[in-house]
């Protein structure tokens, strides 16, 4: 009875009939990891969208809220400018976001009909409606060709009626 020897060097050279396979599992690994993470980057890229459409929807709501009462104090040069005290509410409750997603003169304010007031936020008892316009860049190339010029554009309103201030 012949006892067959046991190889455990672990830097033997393969089989010369395995030799030709070397290297398939990274080549695999590569194309499976690139498939992974493009989909998992416009899955990233699609929660984005709506995450960033419900925190700039709830920064108008906030501002909205915040114009109805009359108040003036956050005006950033204290000159009690109702339309800068509600756009800094705004700033304060969109995480960062609005300066990425709009400019200043994107932010409207119509009446119930459409018609703007120009530099006010309407007279008590008056209803209002505060618009932003935004548009947020996406990065994967996998759903960029969907959107026009790969962006994302959104509108966000919110209606309240003033307060008797």
């Amino acid at each position: 009875m012949m006892l067959r020897q046991i190889h455990t060097n672990p830097y033997q050279w393969p089989k010369p009939g395995r030799r030709k396979h070397r290297g398939t599992t990274m080549v695999e690994f590569s194309i499976v990891a690139g498939l992974f993470l493009l989909l998992m980057f416009a899955i990233i890229d699609l929660a984005m969208l709506g995450f960033i459409n419900m925190t700039m929807q709830n920064a108008v709501r906030e501002g909205t809220r915040y114009a109805i009462t009359g108040r003036t104090d956050l005006d950033p040069e204290s000159k009690g400018d109702r339309r800068k005290a509600v756009l800094n509410k705004i700033k304060q409750h969109s995480m960062g976001f609005y300066d990425q997603v709009t400019e200043d003169g994107k932010v409207r304010v119509k009446d119930i009909d459409g018609n703007d007031y120009s530099g006010t936020m309407g007279a008590a008892g008056q209803i209002i409606v505060v618009s932003i316009d935004g548009s947020w860049s996406l990065m994967t190339p996998l759903i960029a060709p969907f959107f026009d010029k790969g962006q994302y554009d959104f509108t966000v309103s919110a209606t309240m009626k003033n307060e008797n201030y």
